[in-house]
């Protein structure tokens, strides 16, 4: 067995608790017929399979046990094969039958276990299969403060309300130091030997706890907090059933736009090749004593890899299909308008660009130090602060088009988020 595989006190398993009954879930779906909570749908798959999943990424994990309803063992046991199947834990797993309390199924769960042998289990993990939303991390965080002096840990968060403890009556006897307060969430760790003790106890004495950790507290055992995570949600009312639902939220978008021009060449007399030579600019503005552009709007390369940039973002074609070099309204246009038009249409897909990163390729001019200028016009045609767009300027080492001082050469990435 490896290190990476190896958990300090021997090897790792989790057990996920998938056995509830989801009294209040089912109350909101219509009733006894609902699916039971851990069965809802989660990205295609059910609730206690988005666990599985994130517990499976953790190395310190070598097997899952989950436990589910007695009357439900081996249809889920088909369905989890069928799950394992189409997308593999890459971890060995057993299905058993939970108990009527959390603290019954925990205990079956354990008893699933491997024991004796080098592959006989050390610590274990106890999940909810309710809380789907736990990540890996919070999982490592967990198994890394379990040691030899370290038999329990858990996962908290700090309480921000103020809580008070009230009498049978609902009248307040105390206003509690919140603190010292910590609303726990699961998975919670533990090296298998004390844990199990502990339950063979609360079954014998009549124990009654909420979580393993109440059980290892009661039996003397210190419990380490780890700091919890607020998104580790428990779907316990019908209110949370709305987390399950798939989120509409837009994703960033990148957009990429490039462009090339050729300099009027020396000696160069054609009328035709005469009427379109332009003034060096580049990024909206002025270059002085550079070659001239042969283009039919104003021949700014870099604003128009730029407004292509955009016109991606906002998936509207590009550059050429909206202002092509054959319409003479265009002749001699300022760029600057191609950007504003871009600009307008990705706004109008829901988007606002963020930063904007640009290069220009040419042998000649020398454009250091013109490259800021260029940087705080771009910025102000975006309506981005300064510090959001970058422009560079490179050489291709004296190698084709732009190496033979034949023409000119622009990137632009630009990123947008919705909204």
């Amino acid at each position: 067995m490896t290190a990476a595989n190896t958990f300090p006190s021997g090897p790792l398993w989790a057990v996920l608790l998938a056995a509830g009954s989801g009294t209040r879930i089912a109350a909101a779906l219509a009733g006894a017929a609902a699916p039971r909570k851990q069965y809802l749908d989660l990205d295609g798959a059910p609730l206690f399979w988005k666990s599985a999943r994130t517990l499976s990424r953790v190395q310190a994990v070598r097997g899952l046990v989950l436990v589910f309803p007695p009357e439900d063992v081996s249809g889920m046991a088909e369905q989890v094969t069928r799950l394992d199947a189409a997308l593999p834990l890459g971890l060995p797993w057993r299905v058993c039958a939970g108990g009527a309390r959390r603290q019954d199924s925990v205990r079956l769960g354990l008893a699933a276990l491997p024991a004796g042998g080098p592959e006989a289990c050390r610590a274990v993990l106890v999940h909810d299969a309710a809380r789907p939303f736990v990540s890996a991390a919070l999982v490592r965080r967990v198994v890394e403060a379990l040691g030899p002096g370290s038999p329990a840990a858990i996962p908290g968060l700090a309480v921000t309300d103020t809580i008070k403890a009230v009498d049978h009556n609902n009248v307040v006897v105390e206003t509690l130091d919140r603190a010292t307060l910590r609303a726990v969430q699961t998975p919670q760790g533990f090296l298998l030997a004390p844990l199990s003790a502990a339950h063979a106890r609360a079954q014998a004495e009549g124990w009654e706890v909420t979580d393993d950790a109440g059980l290892m507290e009661r039996a003397g055992h210190p419990v380490a907090v780890v700091p919890g995570e607020e998104q580790n949600v428990k779907i316990t009312t019908p209110a949370d059933l709305a987390l399950l639902q798939p989120q509409q939220t837009a994703a960033p978008r990148t957009g990429w736009g490039y462009d090339v021009h050729r300099y009027l060449a020396p000696g160069e007399t054609s009328a035709k090749v005469l009427a379109q030579a332009r003034p060096m600019m580049l990024g909206g503005i002025a270059i002085p004593g550079a070659p001239q552009v042969i283009a039919h709007s104003d021949g700014d390369v870099l604003l128009h890899a730029l407004t292509d940039a955009l016109l991606g973002i906002a998936c509207a074609g590009d550059i050429g299909r909206l202002f092509p070099d054959t319409d003479a309204n265009f002749a001699n246009m300022p760029s600057a308008v191609f950007v504003t038009e871009a600009l307008r249409r990705l706004r109008s897909a829901g988007y606002r660009p963020v930063h904007a990163d640009l290069t220009v390729v040419a042998q000649v001019p020398k454009l250091g130090p013109h490259k800021q200028r260029m940087a705080a016009q771009i910025a102000q045609l975006l309506e981005l602060p300064a510090g959001a767009v970058n422009v560079k300027a490179t050489t291709e080492e004296g190698l084709g088009f732009t190496g033979e001082k034949r023409g000119i050469k622009a990137v632009a990435v630009v990123t947008a988020m919705p909204g």
